[in-house]
């Protein structure tokens, strides 16, 4: 199967994965990056944004060609981008959410 991820703006610093990717993977880049590849450095989920190159934490997370937030800790190459590993600028809540499900954590559920 061939997986790709999708780099929207070249200023993007994250690709969205089209297809789940493996870990050890490697994904065809297709938008502004057409022609370049990634490999997976862990499961990067269908949907899901997987870092392009190196991302120091404090670093700005850029998608569309903007800032869509920031890295909380550092990010390698080919590693899945999501709350784990970034704080969104337009999302005060995400900080509450669960990374993998989206279920807010500072709610009790009875």
């Amino acid at each position: 199967m061939k997986r790709r991820a999708f780099r929207i703006n070249a200023k993007d610093n994250v690709a969205t994965a089209l297809s789940e990717i493996p870990a050890g993977e490697e994904a065809e880049l297709i938008g502004e990056a057409a022609g370049e590849a990634i490999r997976a450095q862990e499961r990067i989920p269908i949907g899901h944004k997987l870092a392009l190159r190196d991302i120091p934490a404090g670093e700005e997370i850029r998608k569309y060609g903007i800032v869509i937030g920031r890295a909380t800790a550092d990010i390698e190459k080919g590693s899945w981008v999501h709350l784990h590993v970034m704080k969104s600028l337009y999302d005060e809540r995400s900080e509450h959410l669960d990374a993998v499900t989206g279920t807010p954590k500072d709610i009790k559920y009875e």
